[in-house]
């Protein structure tokens, strides 16, 4: 196994330990998961790097590497969705998953066809408002756990109570939308792993 795929293992296997950090719903548990994040987005970096500059891209590192980036998103959503007051809608992280999940299947069935899918501009602006989203809502969610926050800090939790719910529902739209797209573009590609192709 090469390097790269290691580290894509291994984001992961941080995507678990993320998602029961944040459930915690204790300052220092949200603390680590801040920094357990960013360690994920970096390898996130690096494994595609290495696996560049290495010469040592493979079909799994090809499948395995968006599908990480897709469980560390919905574990993230998913723990979230499960603290009542950061007001996240179910719907939006019903969305997501459908969408991620689909996308996913489509990779799989392009790889035995021989066929890999590489991302797409959507497709990475949806990853890059799916991390901001889970960014700043971790952010909130940390100040809201704060042990005997300031003034300020309580000025700025009530102005932005409400930002997760958005945060999240224009994170569902993007995502959506990006999977339309992603659908459309290998349109043929679905038709012939579902045996529509016709004889010439």
């Amino acid at each position: 196994m090469t390097i790269a795929n290691r580290i894509t293992l291994g984001r992961l296997a941080l995507s678990i330990f993320l998602f029961f950090l944040i459930i915690q719903k204790t300052f220092y548990f949200e603390i680590a998961a801040f920094i357990i994040l960013i360690i994920a987005t970096i390898s996130d970096y690096v494994d595609g790097k290495i696996a560049k500059t290495t010469n040592t891209v493979t079909k799994f590192g090809a499948i395995a590497d968006p599908f990480a980036d897709k469980v560390l998103v919905m574990a993230c959503f998913l723990a979230f969705a499960s603290i009542k007051s950061l007001n996240i809608p179910l719907w939006a992280i019903f969305l997501i998953i459908i969408r991620e999940l689909t996308v996913s299947t489509l990779r799989v069935l392009a790889a035995l066809q021989n066929y890999v899918l590489k991302a797409e501009a959507a497709g990475k602006f949806k990853t890059l408002t799916q991390f901001i989203s889970i960014y700043l809502i971790l952010i909130i969610l940390i100040l809201k756990s704060m042990p005997s926050p300031s003034k300020e800090v309580k000025v700025l939790i009530y102005k932005t109570a409400s930002l997760p719910y958005y945060l999240s529902a224009a994170a569902a739209l993007v995502t959506v939308i990006s999977g339309i797209i992603y659908v459309y573009n290998h349109y043929k590609m679905l038709k012939h792993s579902w045996g529509e192709k016709k004889d010439v």
